[in-house]
């Protein structure tokens, strides 16, 4: 399973199947050594390290899990969708992407501000 928790898209993982100890621990000792290297003052380091992270399966898998398993997970987004089936879940890890992501503004919710006008409710999508 390590071999599968480090590569990008692993064949025939499902949910249920994650290992999500070996995944939390991977992606914080990722976080460690990012903080560390940002702290020697080694930025490129650093800057490899989170490109690392956002695309590794680990740290999509743990960013997935912490969106579904909320207390607001029953909230869709703009696009009107939430993953409840763990296949749902599974799909939605290998459909993300780092780039191209524009949260959509909600059309019909609007927002009172202090100064007496509205802004629209923009409730942010993981995937856009």
């Amino acid at each position: 399973m390590s071999a599968a928790i480090r590569s990008r898209a692993p064949s025939g993982v499902t949910w249920d199947g994650i290992d999500w100890a070996k995944v939390q621990r991977h992606v914080r000792r990722l976080q460690t050594r990012m903080v560390k290297a940002s702290q020697a003052g080694h930025h490129n380091k650093a800057k490899a390290l989170q490109w690392l992270l956002t695309h590794s399966f680990s740290g999509r898998a743990l960013a997935m899990k912490r969106v579904t398993e909320n207390k607001g997970r029953n909230t869709p987004g703009v696009d009107k969708v939430t993953w409840k089936t763990p296949a749902a879940k599974t799909n939605a890890i290998a459909s993300l992407k780092r780039r191209g992501y524009s949260p959509l503004p909600l059309r019909r919710g609007l927002i009172p501000k202090k100064n007496g006008k509205t802004r629209p409710l923009g409730i942010p999508t993981v995937i856009s």
